[in-house]
C-alpha cells in the first residue's frame, strides 16, 4: 500500500466506534474490581465456618476462592487491554486527523504526497532533488508535515492495537475468540498460592491499597500468613486483611508465656472484648493491635463495606485495657443511634485507642501527645478511605467523634498536610481548638458542650467549640451532663450523634 493510500485509508477510520468500543469497555472494567470484591467476601464467609461447615461447604470455598482468582486475572487483563485501547483511540483520531489535513493539501505539493515520503512513511528531506529548483510553499509544508504526522501516529495506533490484544491473551483471548467455557478460562490462570510474596510498599496508604487490590485472594492470603506484623497495622489495607494479620497477633500473644504484664493484660482485655462481641452476634474487626505502643482500634461492623462509618476517638486516662469495654459499649450505642436514625443503613463504628492517651498531667496540659497522636489518626483515616475503595466502596460516609482531649487530637490531625478524610466531625466535651471550624477540613462539624462541664469552660487549648466565630453547628445537650455524659442513652446528644453519622442531620 503506497503511502497515499495509507492516508486514505486513516482518513476513512471510524474513531467514533473505536472511542465507543473503549467507553464499552471501560465500564466493564470499572465493574470487575467490585465484583471480584463480593466474591472475595463470600469466600472468607465460607472458609470461616460460621454459617456453614463440613465438606461442602470447603467444595464451595475452593470454588468460590477459584471464581474470584479468575476474576482477578480477567480483571488485570481487561484493565491493562483497556489503557492500551485508550491510547489507541487517540492516537487513531490525532492520525486520522492530519490524514484529512495532508490529503486536504495534496495538490500543493510538488510531484505530490506519494513523491514527498519515502518508503518507510516519512518525509524525504531533500524535496529539490524530486523537483529541482522548487521550494515548498507553506501550504505544501503543512501537507507533508501533516502526512508524516498522520502515519506516524497510524503507526502509534497500530502498537496499540496489538498491546491491547497481548493484554488478553494471557486469559486465553485472541483473535477476538475467547475461551468457550469457565474450565477452559481457569485452565490459563494460576490459583494455587504463590511460594513468594513481595512486601508491597509501607506507605501512602492509596499506594499500599493500589498494590493490595492488583493482588489475587490467594496471594493476599499467603501475604497475611507470612507477615501479619508488617501488614496488620499498613494503613490502606481492608479492614478485613487487617483483622486477619491482627488476629495472628493476637492469638500468638495469648498463647506467649514470656509476654510481660501489661501487655498480656491487654491481650486478654482485647480478646475477652471480642469474644464478648462475637458471642453477641455482633461482627469485629481488630484493626490495629499494637501491644508495644499499647495502641488498639477495635471496629464494630464491617468498615470496609458499611453506609457510613462512626470512628470514636476518646480523651485522657483511657487504655486498652481498662477502658475497652466502655469504650466499645458506647461505639454500641451510637451505632444503634445511628440505624435508627437511618433504618436500612448498613452502620460500623470503632474505637480508636491509636494514640498515647495520656495519663500524667505533665502531658495532659500539653499538644504533645495530641502531636503525635495527630499523625496517626490522619493516617488511620486516609487508610480507612483507601482500604475501602480497595473493596469497590468509596462511597461511603465516615465521621470522626472526639471526646474531650480527643478533639485536640483532630485538632493537631487537620494540620497534617493532605485534607482530613471524614465528611464530618463532631467535638464534645471539647477544651479548646486552634483556628476555626474550617480549619478542620470537613464539610460538616458539629459541636456539643453542657453548659457546666468544666473542662469546655476551661478552653486551654484554644477558642470555645460552641462560640459563633468558631462557626460549628451545635448540637442538643443534656443541661445538667457532666463531662463524660455525651454518649448517654438517656440524653438529646447521643440521638443527634447518630444523625450526624448517617447524614440525615445537616449542619446550619
Amino acid at each position: 500500500m503506497t503511502a497515499p493510500q495509507r492516508l486514505q485509508a486513516v482518513a476513512g477510520w471510524d474513531v467514533y466506534r473505536v472511542r465507543g468500543a473503549v467507553t464499552g469497555l471501560g465500564l466493564v472494567a470499572e465493574r470487575l474490581p467490585g465484583w471480584r470484591a463480593r466474591l472475595e467476601g463470600v469466600a472468607r464467609t465460607l472458609d470461616s465456618g460460621e454459617h456453614w461447615a463440613g465438606p461442602a461447604a470447603l467444595t464451595a470455598a475452593a470454588a468460590v476462592r477459584e471464581l474470584a482468582t479468575v476474576t482477578w486475572a480477567v480483571e488485570r487483563a481487561l484493565a491493562e487491554s483497556h489503557t492500551a485501547f485508550e491510547r489507541l483511540g487517540a492516537e487513531a483520531g490525532s492520525a486520522q486527523q492530519l490524514a484529512r489535513e495532508a490529503l486536504a493539501g495534496a495538490d500543493e505539493v510538488p510531484g505530490g504526497l506519494g513523491a514527498a515520503l519515502d518508503e518507510r512513511g516519512r518525509l524525504a528531506v531533500a524535496v529539490e532533488a524530486l523537483v529541482p529548483g522548487t521550494e515548498l510553499t507553506p501550504a505544501a509544508s503543512a501537507a507533508v508535515a501533516a502526512a508524516e504526522g498522520a502515519l506516524r501516529h497510524a503507526a502509534a495506533a497500530s502498537r496499540a492495537s496489538a498491546d491491547a490484544g497481548a493484554a488478553l491473551s494471557g486469559v486465553g483471548v485472541r483473535d477476538a475468540f475467547a475461551p468457550p467455557d469457565f474450565a477452559g478460562l481457569a485452565s490459563r490462570v494460576p490459583v494455587a498460592d504463590p511460594v513468594c510474596v513481595t512486601s508491597g510498599p509501607s506507605g501512602p496508604p492509596d499506594a499500599v491499597a493500589l498494590w493490595w487490590a492488583a493482588l489475587p485472594m490467594t496471594t493476599q492470603l499467603a501475604a497475611l500468613r507470612a507477615d501479619p506484623a508488617g501488614l496488620g497495622s499498613r494503613d490502606g489495607l481492608p479492614a478485613w486483611a487487617r483483622d486477619l494479620a491482627n488476629r495472628q497477633l493476637l492469638a500468638a500473644a495469648l498463647d506467649d508465656r514470656a509476654i510481660p504484664p501489661a501487655p498480656a493484660a491487654t491481650a486478654r482485655a482485647v480478646a475477652r472484648r471480642i469474644e464478648e462481641e462475637e458471642a453477641a452476634g455482633r461482627q469485629v474487626q481488630l484493626q490495629l493491635f499494637d501491644l508495644d505502643g499499647d495502641r488498639v482500634v477495635l471496629g464494630l461492623g464491617d468498615l470496609d463495606t458499611a453506609d457510613a462509618v462512626a470512628v470514636l476517638v476518646p480523651g485522657i486516662q483511657n487504655t486498652p485495657a481498662d477502658d475497652l469495654g466502655a469504650l466499645l459499649g458506647d461505639a454500641r450505642d451510637v451505632g444503634r443511634a445511628a440505624r435508627l436514625a437511618a433504618p436500612g443503613t448498613t452502620v460500623a463504628t470503632a474505637v480508636w485507642l491509636g494514640y498515647d492517651s495520656p495519663t500524667d498531667l505533665g502531658r495532659i496540659l500539653t499538644r504533645r501527645n495530641a502531636v503525635e497522636g495527630g499523625h496517626e489518626l490522619a493516617d488511620s483515616l486516609a487508610g480507612l478511605a483507601a482500604g475501602r475503595a480497595a473493596v469497590a466502596a468509596a462511597d461511603g460516609r465516615a465521621t470522626v467523634l472526639a471526646h474531650s482531649y480527643g478533639t485536640v487530637v483532630v485538632d493537631e490531625a487537620a494540620d497534617v498536610p493532605g485534607r482530613l478524610d471524614a465528611d464530618a466531625v463532631v467535638l464534645l466535651g471539647s477544651p479548646g481548638m486552634q483556628g476555626d471550624a474550617t480549619d478542620l477540613e470537613a464539610p460538616e462539624v458539629y459541636d456539643a458542650a453542657a453548659p457546666g462541664d468544666l473542662v469546655v469552660l476551661s478552653q486551654w487549648f484554644g477558642r470555645w467549640t460552641g462560640s459563633a466565630a468558631f462557626g460549628s453547628t451545635e448540637l442538643p445537650v443534656d443541661p445538667d451532663a457532666g463531662h463524660s455524659d455525651y454518649y448517654d442513652r438517656r440524653g438529646p446528644t447521643l440521638p443527634a450523634v447518630g444523625e450526624v453519622v448517617v447524614g440525615v442531620r445537616g449542619p446550619g
